[in-house]
């Protein structure tokens, strides 16, 4: 979310809130000492008075600076406010919490959990964390207990992890955008790399965030820490096309974190975290609109009957923070009803254990709300 006020702005990022100010004023009160001393020997009063208005424009932009945070946090906090009062006013949805805390060998531990797949056929739930006394790749049952596990050496920041159609393990780094095709065991099937990366100082974070398949072969890939877009690809790692773009209008984006596919109705849905809001195109890119009004969207996950779900925080606190996991309406947005999570740091990935039966990660844990009996 950016807001400007004369060639100055309070950006919220996925890590921090920033200042960013004009280039010029900023510029002008480094050099001021040294424009000083200039002057003493400026020719003509034009200099003069190109140096006054420059100081004159830099003092007015601190001024907005300092008075404009408090109406831009005031903004924020009345739509956070809003937003809870949508979310509680929906059902709270009836499941029992249920904590798989990874069985790792002696000597081994568990950093963050950033993402999770789950098999249905076989009771299998995939992990992708980010500790560096693991493996990266972890494959538990429902007891926690390891099955399966590799990757190590292989991440620079491991972001999200996918069951392909045919079953294999693909996983999407953050920090350098490759994307891996896995077998089951661990052999490495395929790699590619997402083109046009950049080298970023925001924690490493600099590429692509998750990755979704559609009918044909098609692969989406969404590119959010540097770049706000969307690429298509062919299964085989060829790029067929990208849209989108940074911003707030529509098709636009500002951290595009997550990306689902409708296959039955070949619809596109984006999670765009910091526009609080999910995006709709099909898929050639084409805008179909946007569930708005939302919070940070981590993730997404399709549910039955026309239901999208999401795992989101609020605005007013910082990421991680305690949020919720709401079921929507696809076509209106209405939300259906609603999942409390009071946990931090959590919410940063969204998987569906059955039908109505989400999970997500509360630091280094799995968590599971199976419906109540």
């Amino acid at each position: 979310m950016s807001v400007l006020a004369i060639d100055a702005s309070i950006e919220f990022t996925g890590d921090r809130a920033s200042w960013i100010g004009d280039a010029a004023a900023h510029a002008e009160s480094r050099g001021m000492t040294e424009q000083r001393a200039k002057t003493a020997s400026l020719p003509d009063c034009y200099s003069w008075l190109m140096f006054a208005s420059k100081l004159w424009m830099g003092t007015i932009c601190l001024l907005v600076l300092a008075r404009g945070q408090p109406v831009i946090l005031a903004g924020v906090e009345a739509q956070t406010a809003h937003l809870r009062s949508r979310i509680e006013s929906s059902p709270e949805l009836p499941v029992e919490r249920i904590e798989i805390a990874v069985n790792l060998p002696k000597g081994e531990e568990m950093g963050m959990v950033s993402w999770m797949a789950y098999d249905p056929k076989t009771g299998t739930t995939w992990i992708l964390q980010r500790g560096d006394k693991a493996e990266p790749v972890i494959a538990v049952n429902k007891e926690g207990r390891v099955l399966h596990s590799f990757g190590k050496g292989l991440f620079k920041i491991p972001h999200s992890i996918r069951l392909g159609p045919h079953w294999n393990v693909w996983t999407v780094d953050a920090g350098n955008s490759r994307i891996i095709e896995f077998a089951p065991d661990g052999d490495e099937l395929l790699h590619f790399d997402v083109d046009d990366q950049e080298q970023t100082a925001n924690g490493g974070f600099s590429g692509a965030t998750d990755i979704a398949f559609a009918s044909g072969g098609r692969i989406f890939i969404s590119d959010g820490y540097i770049h706000a877009r969307i690429l298509g690809y062919r299964a085989d790692g060829k790029k067929l096309r990208e849209w989108g773009g940074a911003g707030s209008r529509p098709g636009e984006f500002h951290l595009p974190h997550c990306v689902v596919v409708d296959e039955k109705n070949d619809v596109l849905y984006v999670a765009d975290r910091e526009n609080g809001r999910i995006e709709r195109f099909d898929l050639n890119g084409k805008y179909l609109g946007a569930i708005a009004g939302l919070g940070r969207v981590y993730s997404l996950q399709l549910g039955a009957k026309g239901t999208l779900w999401a795992a989101m925080s609020q605005f007013d606190k910082p990421p991680g923070s305690p949020g919720w996991i709401v079921e929507l309406d696809r076509t209106t947005g209405r939300i259906l009803g609603h999942i409390s999570v009071p946990d931090t740091p959590g919410l940063h990935c969204l998987e569906m254990h059955g039908d109505g039966q989400p999970m997500t990660d509360i630091g280094s844990k799995v968590v599971w709300f199976k419906h109540s009996e």
